[in-house]
């Protein structure tokens, strides 16, 4: 197997600092003080690969794309491409440049005439769709390890050690759907999935399913929750209210004007910061702290998808209550987190109650 690895090393910076998205946005992330997170993606599907198939044939592209990474995990690349033009700068993984998709397409271009099997890429959506025109009129697949803020396509493993897993096992392909959003009108609370392109991926059962975005009525459920809530003002609960029209509808029983896709967070009767980033969210916790949030339709994803804020950090210090309709439920098998902590995530896997009605609430399994 000679697998081409190339990293996007901007991609999921904007999350964590309320920016939905890094497409345009690099230097406004770093002034917010957003860091890096796609070299320890890289890293942790690289080292898993590297354990297991560690005859694996590996081509990189330079620094700040991947070559670093591939030769820690203890691969010595069968080549190395430069997609960058002369005198461009390059940054390094903890500065990365803000790299485009001709930097990307160069890249995956330059794999298919070393003769890859198989393209596995580190970043989002928008790493997908760059990775997909490349690759168009080729049969040489794609995999991506989840890097990005928004992941609707179903070109990506469900984490980077999955990502490893099947790069080092498939055996046949078949054609999935690479999607992508504006992330402006993301940004303003509009979701328009568009149809970027179709690629040849692997099968196997590690990968993720687009997002769905129908969820079923919620308007008991959003009341339940809305009532407890209430129940419980003067106590000094903190609630972080997560992204999404689940949640949405819990927000607007409280009386208040959600964020579009923002993470909210209310106490006591009323809205203490509204769309906030993960330092605003960790500075009004205080001594009890619950997440209330719902897993995206189709994928089943809690932690990982389009709410970065919700961070390890913020997670570690607040109840957990997972709340969904019961039409969203019966879409997917299991619920899955991929928080970037694998510890964390071994700790909120296992059988879970989801609030699906005013009272009701069903088991369901984090995977």
């Amino acid at each position: 197997m000679h697998v081409g690895v190339v990293m996007n090393p901007i991609a999921g910076m904007g999350g964590r600092v309320g920016l939905k998205g890094t497409d345009g946005k690099i230097a406004e992330a770093r002034e917010r003080g957003a860091e890096p997170r796609a070299p320890d993606r890289a890293k942790r599907a690289m080292d898993r690969l590297a354990a297991v198939a560690p005859e694996t044939a590996v081509s990189t592209a330079v620094d700040p794309m991947g070559e670093r990474i591939v030769r820690e995990a203890g691969f010595e690349p069968v080549r190395v491409v430069d997609p960058f033009e002369s005198g461009e700068r390059r940054g390094t993984d903890d500065a990365p440049a803000e790299t485009t998709a001709e930097h990307t397409r160069r890249a995956v271009e330059a794999f298919l005439e070393a003769g890859v099997d198989l393209v596995l890429f580190v970043g989002g959506d928008g790493t997908a769709a760059d990775v997909a025109t490349a690759l168009e009129g080729t049969d040489t697949p794609m995999l991506g390890v989840p890097a990005g803020v928004k992941v609707y396509s179903s070109v990506f493993a469900v984490s980077p050690e999955d990502a490893a897993e099947v790069a080092a096992t498939f055996s046949r392909t078949e054609r999935r759907e690479v999607m992508d959003i504006d992330e402006d009108a993301y940004r303003e609370g509009e979701v328009h999935p568009e149809l970027r392109g179709v690629a040849h991926v692997p099968v196997a059962e590690d990968l993720q399913s687009s997002k769905q975005t129908a969820s079923g009525t919620v308007e008991s459920l959003a009341e339940g929750v809305a009532d407890d809530i209430r129940e419980r003002e003067g106590d000094g609960v903190t609630y972080v209210l997560g992204p999404g029209s689940t949640v949405g509808a819990i927000k607007a029983e409280l009386g208040f004007s959600p964020s579009p896709i923002g993470v909210d967070v209310w106490r006591d009767g009323e809205v203490v910061a509204l769309d906030a980033t993960e330092s605003e969210i960790l500075a009004e916790l205080g001594e009890e702290n619950a997440i209330v949030v719902s897993p995206i339709g189709g994928q089943g994803f809690v932690f990982g998808r389009g709410n970065p804020q919700l961070s390890p950090a913020v997670i570690r210090e607040c109840d957990v209550t997972i709340v969904a309709s019961r039409a969203k439920l019966d879409d997917v098998r299991a619920l899955r987190v991929d928080t970037d902590d694998p510890e964390l995530d071994a700790e909120l896997a296992g059988w879970v109650r989801v609030r699906v009605g005013k009272f009701e609430t069903r088991m369901m399994k984090i995977v």
